[in-house]
């Protein structure tokens, strides 16, 4: 069993800051890539930002240059920082881990619960 706990996420005005963090805990042999999703009401999930176990990232257009992400190899930890928030930006952020647990024994996606990000003046 492998778990997601997301935490940071809240309101805050535009052009403010916010850092969003999951550690990932449970039954896990490797993984190949953490990211993170978001969805705001009415549109699909999408990509945000993705980290990859060799390092490489990958971001969605609209939050290039403004969000980035990090990792904690050490404690299964991925961080988001986003700056120069957007009133765009509001959605449900959802932790992403592509990996393998000792259970499965396959690789699959897990979720992590999702975190409310408001940006709002």
């Amino acid at each position: 069993q492998v778990q997601l706990v997301e935490s940071g996420g809240g309101l805050v005005q535009p052009g403010g800051s916010l850092r969003l963090s999951c550690a990932a805990s449970g039954t896990i042999l490797s993984i190949y890539v953490m990211g993170w999703y978001r969805q705001a009401p009415g549109k699909q999930r999408e990509l945000v930002a993705a980290l990859s176990s060799v390092g490489s990232t990958n971001y969605a257009d609209s939050v290039k240059g403004r969000f980035s992400i990090s990792r904690d190899s050490a404690n299964n930890t991925v961080y988001l920082q986003m700056n120069s928030l957007k009133p765009e930006d509001t959605a449900v952020y959802y932790c992403n881990l592509d990996g393998i647990s000792s259970t499965t024994r396959s690789r699959r996606y897990y979720w992590g619960q999702g975190t409310q990000v408001t940006v709002s003046s």
